[in-house]
């Protein structure tokens, strides 16, 4: 049996260009002498589709899409995910589903029986959960088949497994040829080497071979990684797909053989792809070409540069430096190097003019008061909204530069740096931006060597450095992690060996900025904890972890 995994890269509610791209890559896994080919998860609608699931009409769509697309796919048997009806007078009213399609026709349907309601997942939202499972026949093999979740409840992987069933064992006991997964599993650092080694640990449990079909893309904050794979029933590796690219992965298991791309990379390097991904395919899902980066002279703000120019193309990012009184010539020069060196756009605007006009309307208002963070903060606003003016006028994507460390801590301005279309880097921590940089300068020094061995600093007053506001970043990087992504308390972070004064003061600003975040630009996610939609902590709260 010769199977072909085809990782496409959906749109959410582009049911024709979703529709073709399964077409095109059904044509090629034809001519490449499959008998079966697996799509991921929703690939009809694409995922997440979200609360359009709440619209009917978004679901009857899907369905005649795929109706349409079945007799387009013979020769060949296919299994397509779909949202599908829930024709009980009961429950939610949608299932997520894949339908196996063969002679030109949906032969079955079978539904997702587990649904992630954690970090970003939302699923029992939308859908009602399969009770029962069934076996699929497809070229005359009987076939188990699940949905991404599906996989993640394995008692002897999990030392907590949250579903009260495992649906691949409920499918393995009915005695399948192979289980199949369409997934639409999202991306972090690490996830792809989780995601491999916890199905071959369950193909050697259950002595099964098991396909994995993974999306590709980027969808809004969601960086999806492909890494499509086959196992045997002993858990060795027969096929393996490209990472953050579509790719048509054949797998013959009479053989035991298949295609295997990609060899094993740095963890930065899949970093590096993976904001390069989710910032093109958000601008082209959005219908952005050209993008506009603040380009401060720092560290951040090169790195952004960099990421736009490989996902627009040199050609169509303007990097623009907005000096003060404050910024220093360095800085300055370092902006302009950056943008020679990566070959896009630049332009100088100074903003003092802007700043003294602010000022007498300031001291006119405030009379009396002296100067503080309002002055400071004034400054970014100033650039934001010069950039937003591009944006505007041009038609240009804005790029917000700010990190995870920055954007955790509240050390940013709401309205200021904090305004754009896009937040590239914001679930990166400082420690990873500087990682990154060093990465891109491996062929040649793109991101100049001031920039990276300066002291980090906004240039908002004389002499600035972020340390004088912040811990330093070696000793804030770990505590956020541990406190946001590990969940750890604060108690068990100075447990830890981490310093109780740098412990209570992060907590502290990540604690009191939650209303800035949730006022920022949508960002990549990254790590296993991202700052946006999967994370949802309230804002008006007086609960203070134990120190």
């Amino acid at each position: 049996m010769r199977i072909a995994l085809a990782q496409i890269n959906p749109t959410v509610g582009d049911f024709a260009g979703n529709a073709a791209a399964i077409r095109d890559a059904a044509a090629r896994a034809r001519a490449a002498g499959a008998g079966l080919v697996i799509f991921p998860e929703l690939a009809i609608c694409g995922y997440p589709p979200k609360d359009l699931l709440d619209r009917p009409y978004f679901a009857e769509d899907a369905r005649r899409a795929l109706e349409a697309l079945a007799p387009q796919l013979e020769g060949l048997a296919a299994v397509v995910g779909f949202p599908d009806r829930n024709p009980a007078p009961k429950g939610r009213a949608l299932f997520n589903a894949a339908a196996v399609i063969e002679g030109g026709r949906i032969r079955s349907v079978h539904a997702k029986a587990l649904l992630p309601t954690y970090d970003v997942f939302d699923e029992a939202r939308y859908f009602e959960p399969a009770r029962t499972v069934e076996l699929a026949s497809a070229g005359g093999a009987a076939l188990g088949v699940s949905i991404c979740e599906d996989l993640w409840n394995d008692e002897a992987y999990w030392p907590r497994p949250i579903y009260p069933w495992d649906p691949i064992e409920a499918i393995a006991a009915k005695g399948p040829r192979l289980i199949l997964n369409l997934s639409a599993s999202p991306w972090v650092v690490g996830k792809d080497r989780q995601r491999l080694e916890m199905v071959r640990a369950q193909a050697r449990r259950l002595r099964l071979p098991f396909l994995l079909c993974n999306q590709v893309g980027g969808n809004d904050e969601l960086v999806f990684d492909g890494n499509s794979f086959a196992v045997d029933a002993t858990g060795r590796l027969l096929a393996k797909g490209r990472a953050f690219e579509e790719d048509l992965v054949l797998v013959d298991l009479d053989r035991g053989a298949g295609d295997i791309r990609d060899a094993e990379r740095e963890e930065i390097e899949d970093v590096r792809r993976a904001v390069v991904l989710g910032t093109r395919d958000y601008a082209r899902k959005c219908g952005f070409t050209k993008a506009v980066v603040g380009l401060s002279g720092g560290i951040d703000s090169a790195v952004v540069a960099a990421v736009a120019a490989e996902a627009f193309g040199r050609e169509n990012v303007l990097g623009v430096t907005m000096p003060s009184r404050y910024n220093l010539a360095e800085t300055q020069s370092d902006a302009e190097r950056v943008a020679r060196a990566l070959g896009i756009g630049f332009r100088r605007v100074p903003i003092e003019p802007i700043v003294e006009s602010y000022l007498k309307v300031f001291a006119e208002m405030f009379p009396g008061k002296g100067r503080d963070v309002t002055e400071e903060n004034i400054q970014a606003r100033i650039r934001g909204n010069l950039l937003m003016a591009i944006s505007n006028k041009l038609g240009h994507l804005v790029l917000s530069t700010g990190n995870k460390s920055e954007l955790a801590t509240g050390y940013c301005t709401l309205y200021g740096d904090m305004c754009g279309g896009l937040a590239v880097i914001s679930d990166l921590p400082k420690a990873m931006v500087y990682r990154l940089a060093e990465h891109y300068n491996r062929a040649g020094e793109v991101i100049p060597r001031t920039t990276i061995d300066r002291a980090p600093t906004a240039e908002l007053r004389p002499n600035q450095k972020d340390a004088d506001s912040l811990p330093e970043y070696p000793v804030l990087d770990p505590i956020l992690e541990a406190y946001i992504e590990r969940l750890q308390s604060p108690a068990e972070i100075v447990a830890g060996g981490a310093d109780p004064a740098a412990v209570a003061k992060a907590v502290r600003l990540i604690d009191g900025n939650e209303y800035k975040r949730r006022q920022a630009a949508p960002g990549l996610k990254i790590t296993s904890k991202a700052f946006g939609f999967g994370r949802r902590m309230p804002m008006a709260q007086k609960y203070r972890p134990p120190m």
